[in-house]
């Protein structure tokens, strides 16, 4: 709780860490003053976040809709909490069925309906919201609804995200797309006008009914009819079957802390895995953004997601426990095949048997919820469910059809998920709620970040705005502001370092709350990364 940060550092960035007791951060300036609007009206951080939550569906539909999958960590003032709210697939969904409609083949497809499993996010809302809340359900829907209905004008990033989505025919040709996101036959222009009607509508029945309308109600009978329609296998029976599921945290010491992460079907372990490598090594001993300290790092994400990319699926359907992923002794073991001089591939252990958006709020009674939710490959399947404005995530791409996989499809199986809520805690008290979106960027980003605030004292603003790279397919991507000495240096230990402008998901972008002590006297430290739209917002 004393951690003490170097207040003075920063890289380019516009912003500063903001103070307050009260305090949301996300992507959106609306979304974070719907979350303070409910702890004004005598809400808590829940009731902020799921607020929030809702209005970012509308705000910022090129990365997560209605139809979205949802996790969630929470401090509830005595302890911490793990909600995965992702949802499962079709019970028609055997291998057997896509071999009939795609042939042989490991890959499952990218849009359309035999992409969507059951979204998950509205059961989360409800959950958190009766567990934890303390307004009435429809009220925190309602700053959504108005939104909608009204319409808003559509700020910088989210219109490049949206254009650079709209712009694929596999989207546009689905249905309800068009419909729903190219009103004028294109994207939104910044500053124009966007509404949604159809989404005010679902969100005022969502409140009405508790959620009830989504998963037994009219708005599941319409998904189905959807379905049925265009080919799909969803059917009334599999969305009523849904349910989430509080399934705790993982976590892993690191420099006096403990980083937790929702366990598998997420990737969050893959962060756990990394940060437990690299606790063999005297970070601090070397420069913050100098080719030693990534180049460890670096390798440290590779041996992580070769595991993680091997054994993670649906827990029911694991040879492995995540304990078993994270035993010291077997991380130690994989911490010294790391050679500091060159880069290396890595293939997975044997470990000893046994499109999206993020949101954080804290309250001054010491409340934190650490929420994201996610449409998946932005946009999701493409498909809208019509007169609902439901726009339905793509998460069934995330299986495998390769025979003997744990990830393999299966009917009522949840699929591998990258979005991972972040949560950090000091000698058992909360410490920071924290997240970075984009696709397999996120762990990169959570192992960079914490890098940089418990190696080197970095504050929280100063770790968003820092330059990343990103590892992928046996590439490393680097940021535009990273040190030209540093990229040299990597291509000299032997790294494939490619500079890349990613024009949808590109280095993550992330928001952050720190508790600087008593909340209701020294509050927090919040920031939002300038990578998108956000802000931190508190009073």
């Amino acid at each position: 709780m004393t951690h003490s940060f170097d207040w003075a550092t920063g890289y380019a960035s516009q912003r500063s860490p903001i103070f307050a007791r009260n305090v949301v951060a996300t992507s959106h300036p609306l979304a974070a003053q719907a979350g303070l609007r409910m702890m004004q009206q005598g809400g808590n951080a829940v009731d902020a976040a799921v607020a929030t939550a809702a209005m970012m569906t509308i705000v910022e539909p090129c990365s997560n809709g209605l139809g979205s999958d949802a996790f969630c960590i929470l401090w509830d003032g005595r302890q911490l909490h793990g909600l995965n709210a992702s949802g499962r697939a079709p019970q028609a969904w055997t291998p057997a069925y896509f071999e009939r409609k795609y042939g042989a083949g490991d890959e499952m497809p990218k849009r359309g309906w035999d992409t969507v499993t059951v979204p998950g996010m509205v059961s989360a809302w409800v959950e958190l919201s009766a567990r934890f809340g303390k307004l009435p359900f429809a009220d925190l829907m309602a700053p959504a609804a108005e939104i909608a209905e009204r319409g808003f004008a559509v700020p910088v990033v989210v219109n490049q995200k949206w254009a650079a989505a709209a712009s694929l025919p596999e989207l546009t040709s689905q249905p309800g797309f068009a419909q729903a996101f190219l009103p004028r036959g294109r994207e939104p222009a910044v500053g124009e006008r966007f509404c949604f009607p159809d989404a005010a509508r679902a969100l005022r029945s969502i409140g009405q009914t508790r959620g009830e309308a989504f998963y037994r109600g009219e708005i599941a009978a319409a998904i189905a009819a959807c379905a049925r329609e265009h080919g799909g296998a969803m059917t009334e029976g599999d969305l009523a079957a849904h349910r989430c599921d509080w399934v705790g945290t993982v976590s892993q010491a690191y420099r006096g802390h403990a980083l937790h992460e929702i366990p598998p079907n997420g990737q969050g372990i893959a962060a756990l895995i990394a940060l437990g490598i690299l606790q063999h090594f005297d970070l601090a001993e070397l420069p913050v953004d100098g080719a030693a300290s990534q180049h460890l790092q670096i390798e440290a994400m590779k041996l992580a997601f070769a595991d993680v990319y091997r054994f993670v699926a649906d827990a029911d359907a694991m040879t492995l426990t995540p304990q078993q992923m994270l035993d010291p002794g077997y991380l130690r073991e994989r911490a010294r095949l790391i050679d500091p001089r060159r880069a290396q591939d890595f293939g997975p252990g044997h470990a000893p048997r046994g499109g999206t958006i993020y949101l954080t709020a804290a309250d001054e009674g010491g409340m934190m919820v650490s929420l994201i939710q996610s449409n998946y490959m932005g946009f999701g399947s493409g498909v809208v469910v019509p007169g609902w404005g439901v726009s339905l995530q793509n998460r069934g791409h995330g299986f495998t059809r390769r025979s003997g996989r744990a990830n393999r499809v299966g009917p009522g199986k949840r699929p591998f998920h990258t979005i991972i809520p972040g949560f950090l805690t000091c000698d058992g008290q909360p410490q920071m709620s924290f997240g970075i979106m984009g696709g397999d960027m996120q762990p990169q980003a959570h192992l960079q970040t914490l890098v940089r605030m418990l190696d080197h004292r970095q504050q929280p603003q100063a770790a968003c705005d820092a330059p990343r790279w990103r590892y992928h397919g046996g590439i490393v991507n680097n940021e535009a502001g990273m040190p030209a000495a540093t990229v040299e240096g990597l291509r000299a230990l032997g790294h494939v370092v490619q500079p890349f402008a990613d024009s949808y998901q590109d280095y993550g972008a992330g928001q952050f709350i720190w508790r600087l002590g008593d909340p209701a006297v020294e509050g927090y430290a919040a920031a939002s990364d300038p990578r998108r739209d956000g802000q931190a917002a508190g009073y």
